[in-house]
């Protein structure tokens, strides 16, 4: 799908690691909550409450999963899962373009 129909959009943005990553927030009909963002090119390390998978839609990103010693490569049309109450590292070459499922 290339687009969310008949959603709400959250105006403040979520920023973190001043601004390399940035998203907003959107609410699909039935409540279902997902992110839609950019990390601009970094390393950075995200800590995880609920399960997400994350859906690739733009560039591309080393990603190694807690507990895990092997980086695996991630791109447009892929998508990786992150267990809850868990965490993820994430490189970034180039701006890597998102959206973020929970549950």
């Amino acid at each position: 799908m290339s687009q969310f129909d008949s959603v709400s959009v959250v105006k403040k943005a979520n920023v973190y690691f001043d601004g390399k990553c940035v998203s907003h927030t959107v609410v699909l009909a039935d409540g279902t909550k997902k992110t839609v963002g950019v990390i601009l090119p970094s390393s950075l390390t995200f800590n995880t409450g609920a399960p997400e998978i994350m859906e690739c839609v733009g560039g591309s990103c080393r990603v190694k999963l807690a507990g895990e010693s092997d980086w695996k490569t991630y791109s447009e049309g892929q998508s990786f899962n992150v267990p809850g109450n868990s965490s993820f590292e994430i490189a970034c070459d180039e701006p890597y373009h998102y959206v973020c499922h929970f549950g």
